[in-house]
């Protein structure tokens, strides 16, 4: 189990610095992984039965072969140093993570909004969800922006460090590759039907804990942050479970319910209308400020994760030693 100062100084790192450009992601060595995988799988496999049985082929190779790679190189370089396996395993968890750019990209949105500039409002909004924007209104630009920074909080915080808690950035590295094969091939469209089920069975099993930490999560901060606590926890007993996904419906009710408005409604996907269920209770319309107060909830939710890192590990520390005065 990886040390609470290893998890500390992986997410300062990550709010520090972020991703920057110059600096080789591994999610990019992910994407051409999947990327060659798959035209090899379609060069030789072309039924329906065959790809569904191919698409068990991504998790065995791309995850696992991230978590075999990302132990190896740990093992080797504290052969060299441990001290150096320690730091790049900080360094490693730190790109699972990506609080900095979630609030950058919700951020940025809210700059726009406040500028009163639509255009580059929708124009921001379009690079970080699938949705057509060209023609949304002020509270729609927000909406879309709080549901993404809220949906986003499992798969960008909470999971790759709960895994990360659990094996190291070994696991965490292998969750990152999960949630990338689910971006690439997990859709249930006629291209990925078939050969990206595994995948996004996975993801769904990978996010099914820490998302529903996340509500705990975000019911907290609400708390301590003078917001609707207690219904953001109402909300999630009523609402989460409306939502498509069986997992992103926990955080976008829990902020639907801590900051009294409604998520969810109908979206336009390539010109095609799509109702999604709402979460939360419309108590008054949406503004750009609701932007700050989601990624202000993401922080303290993601402190307090790190918080309870911390008694996890303190909590293994004090049982260990007790066992073995005994």
């Amino acid at each position: 189990m990886t040390g609470a100062w290893i998890i500390l100084a992986a997410y300062i790192l990550d709010r520090l610095i972020g991703d920057p450009r110059w600096i080789p992601h591994p999610v990019i060595g992910m994407g051409k992984g999947i990327s060659a995988l798959e035209r090899t799988i379609r060069k030789r496999v072309s039924s329906d039965h065959g790809l569904k049985r191919a698409g068990m082929l991504f998790p065995i190779v791309i995850a696992g072969g991230s978590l075999v790679l990302t132990w190896g190189v740990l093992y080797i370089l504290g052969l060299v140093h441990p001290v150096i396996s320690v730091i790049v395993e900080v360094v490693l968890i730190s790109t699972t993570i990506a609080s900095k750019g979630l609030k950058d990209a919700g951020m940025e949105v809210y700059r726009h909004l406040r500028e009163r500039d639509w255009p580059a409002a929708r124009r921001s909004l379009s690079m970080i969800v699938g949705r057509d924007t060209a023609h949304l209104d002020e509270p729609e630009v927000v909406r879309g922006t709080v549901e993404t920074v809220a949906e986003n909080i499992v798969d960008a915080i909470v999971s790759p460090l709960f895994y990360a808690l659990i094996g190291g950035a070994p696991l965490a590295m292998a969750y990152r590759a999960v949630n990338t094969l689910d971006s690439m091939v997990g859709y249930k469209n006629e291209k990925y039907l078939h050969l990206g089920w595994a995948s996004a069975r996975l993801d769904d099993w990978a996010n099914w804990i820490p998302a529903r930490l996340t509500a705990l999560l975000l019911i907290t901060g609400a708390w301590f942050m003078r917001l609707n606590a207690k219904g953001a926890a109402r909300m999630v007993r009523r609402d989460a479970r409306l939502h498509p996904s069986p997992n992103s419906g926990f955080p976008e009710s829990a902020v639907a319910g801590a900051l009294g408005i409604r998520l969810g409604g109908y979206n336009v996907y390539h010109g095609v209308a799509s109702f999604r269920a709402y979460m939360g209770d419309q108590t008054r319309l949406m503004e750009s400020e609701d932007i700050v107060r989601t990624t202000r909830l993401m922080f303290w939710s993601a402190g307090a994760f790190v918080l309870l890192c911390w008694l996890v590990t303190f909590g293994i520390w004090t049982a260990g030693g007790a066992l073995l005065w005994k």
